[in-house]
């Protein structure tokens, strides 16, 4: 029983899966906020370009 209980104290692999898993959800989370950032870029971009070509193209 104490070696059980002593192998269960020792072991870390669950703590480990832990680490991985908070290392993902950071990424995830710097990711949704760097691309979240850059689609608004990117909306403000193809708008400007689509008025121009709009501009351009009216009688």
């Amino acid at each position: 029983m104490k070696t059980t209980i002593t192998k269960l104290l020792q072991d870390e692999s669950g703590a480990t899966a832990i680490e991985y898993g908070l290392i993902a959800a950071l990424v995830s989370v710097a990711a949704i906020g760097a691309l979240t950032t850059m689609g608004e870029s990117l909306e403000t971009m193809f708008t400007t370009v689509s008025t121009k070509l709009n501009e351009a193209v009216a009688p």
